[in-house]
């Protein structure tokens, strides 16, 4: 390596690093990591223990997500998406919330699919029907609540998936008739945004990798959607720490373990900030169920955490405009409200 080239090395392993430090949510994770070892270093380990679990945990999925994002790009599939959902507006719609209901996606781990169909060019109304459905029901996840809470519960709560997805979709096609909601990436992510035709051939080619062209689009698509929303959900995470040291279960338990008027929008309320993940949320809302916790306020805590949890919602935030995260949380926060309440009465009367 000659002296000129060792520099370039050096100055852009500085810039790079600069970025990272100067960063605001990087800066507002260490931040927290800060106030926390000076506030109560004991929960420390406890915090940083959960956040490298959660971490690892995610990112399976999170890797599998970016680079399906990728590979969509480089292959030139992302344009026959487009076209797919580009066509009838009811049809797109219904067909995202099936696909969204039946995807093996959690609320995290479908942002960077979603990212990538809306940088693509994909309608915000089938988008949206996707996003809403695809964190709350999942083939494992339906196993899983078969086993833990009941298969009655758990086919409700793939149908009310499916029906959140259309009620979203739809609401936000409504809405975008009267000229809302046309553009809703951010700056960052709106600039990336890709030229696509919607007649004519596509040119998709599926060993990408053959093209050096195409394998540098895949390596930038990679590399931009990791850190946009990357670093998000570290940031997320660790809030989510925060919330499962000094949030105790016993304190849910005390609002939403009664059948009572109030079980449903508290349970809502309660499910945005503590809910963890769908896994974790079955044991926990099984639980409370043996504890009096009624079938509407134990799905619409479900359905509302999966949609808006704090991690979910962090995330959004990163990704959207912000009339179009305050939309997603008042679909998820609305429709979760309805269908808890759709979900008591029908357990009633069967």
């Amino acid at each position: 390596m000659s002296l000129n080239e060792a520099l370039h090395s050096l100055t852009s392993t500085r810039s790079r690093l600069w970025a990272l430090l100067s960063d605001r949510v990087i800066l507002a994770c260490l931040a927290i990591i800060l106030l926390l070892a000076l506030v109560d270093p004991a929960n420390l380990p406890v915090s940083l223990l959960f956040f490298g679990d959660a971490v690892l945990g995610m990112a399976p999925f999170f890797l599998l997500a970016i680079g399906l994002a990728a590979y969509f790009s480089a292959t030139g599939a992302d344009n026959l998406i487009a076209r797919a959902f580009s066509g009838s507006p009811v049809s797109a719609i219904v067909a995202a919330s099936l696909v969204g209901a039946l995807s093996p996606f959690c609320s995290c781990g479908v942002i960077p699919l979603v990212a990538s169909l809306l940088a693509a060019g994909v309608p915000l109304a089938p988008v949206m029907a996707f996003w809403i459905a695809s964190p709350i029901m999942d083939p494992e996840i339906f196993v899983l609540t078969s086993v833990g809470i009941g298969f009655g519960f758990a086919s409700g709560k793939a149908a009310i998936a499916m029906l959140l997805g259309l009620f979203a979709g739809f609401s936000v096609y409504l809405l975008q008739q009267r000229g809302w909601v046309l553009d809703p990436l951010k700056g960052e992510l709106s600039g990336c945004r890709k030229k696509i035709s919607l007649t004519g051939p596509v040119d998709v080619q599926w060993k990408f990798w053959r093209e050096p062209a195409r394998l540098g689009q895949f390596r930038s698509a990679a590399a931009s959607n990791g850190w946009l929303i990357g670093r998000w959900l570290l940031l997320a995470f660790l809030i989510e720490s925060l919330m499962v040291i000094y949030i105790p279960n016993s304190f849910i338990e005390g609002l939403v373990g009664q059948d009572n008027l109030l079980a449903i929008p508290l349970a809502v309320l309660i499910g945005i900030p503590s809910y963890l993940n769908g896994y974790a949320a079955i044991p926990l809302v099984g639980g409370l169920i043996d504890l009096g916790m009624s079938q509407g306020a134990a799905m619409a805590f479900m359905t509302a955490g999966g949609i808006s949890s704090i991690p979910a919602a962090i995330a959004v935030y990163g990704l959207v405009k912000k009339p179009v995260f305050a939309l997603y949380l008042a679909l998820g926060i609305s429709g979760s409200m309805v269908t808890g309440i759709g979900w008591q009465f029908f357990s009633e009367i069967f």
